[in-house]
């Protein structure tokens, strides 16, 4: 009886045995499976912020070029805003005027009538009574890069003087005189003509063999220049 007991008893504990170890062998899998989903969801977490910083740094990346580009276009407009222009010789900015004695001489002034300043070069070119060739440069005929440029600020003034001293330079009465405004060189004319009637301006000019200075900006520098100064 006692070995007919003992049999059924080990076979139930080698059953339970079994069950035991299946049950243990289920709860490893399992647990296997969790860490290996929650490990595959850090994984695409991780790489779904990553690719979200990613797509945030290039929209800023791109904000950045779109600034720099307008700032830089702004530059470019602000530079050109700032380009002077040259100066037109309308016959209501330059006017003529001359002085008697023993330093007589015409003066040419040209006002600028706009809002900003605009660009002289060199000296004016006249030809009075329709000559056809203008009034020698007292200062030498200019080259493409020794010539000199002078900036009239807006509402201001420019002048240049014609030594009249002596008898050949005062020459006789003139009627008329025509108005180019000379470029960096002496071949080149920026505006004009433009043609003064002295008898319309009811002025009475006396101009002969003489020359012209180049434009300055005070009537004082101008008659230095043309040695009629004081």
């Amino acid at each position: 009886m006692t070995a007919r007991r003992s049999r059924p008893r080990s076979a139930a504990y080698a059953a339970l045995a079994l069950g035991l170890a299946g049950s243990l062998a289920l709860t490893g899998c399992n647990s296997h499976s969790s860490k290996r989903s929650k490990t595959s969801k850090k994984s695409s977490s991780s790489s779904s912020s990553w690719s979200s910083a990613k797509s945030k740094s290039s929209s800023k990346s791109k904000k950045r070029r779109i600034i720099g580009g307008g700032a830089a276009g702004v530059g470019a407009g602000t530079a050109a805003s700032h380009r002077v222009p040259d100066c037109y010789p309308s016959t209501y900015k330059v006017t003529f005027s001359q002085q008697t004695g023993p330093g007589s001489h015409v003066t040419v002034q040209f006002k600028n009538t706009t809002a900003r300043g605009c660009k002289l070069y060199n000296a004016p070119l006249l030809r009075f009574d329709h000559a056809k060739s203008a009034l020698p440069l007292l200062q030498g005929t200019p080259g493409h890069l020794s010539g000199t440029r002078l900036t009239v600020p807006a509402h201001g003034y420019a002048y240049a003087v014609i030594p009249t001293d002596t008898a050949a330079a005062k020459g006789t009465a003139r009627k008329s005189v025509t108005i180019d405004f000379m470029g960096v060189s002496a071949s080149s004319v920026t505006h004009g003509p433009v043609t003064v009637d002295f008898a319309e301006k009811r002025l009475h000019l006396s101009v002969g063999r003489t020359k012209v200075t180049n434009w300055t900006s005070s009537v004082h520098g101008a008659e230095l220049a043309a040695g009629v100064g004081k």
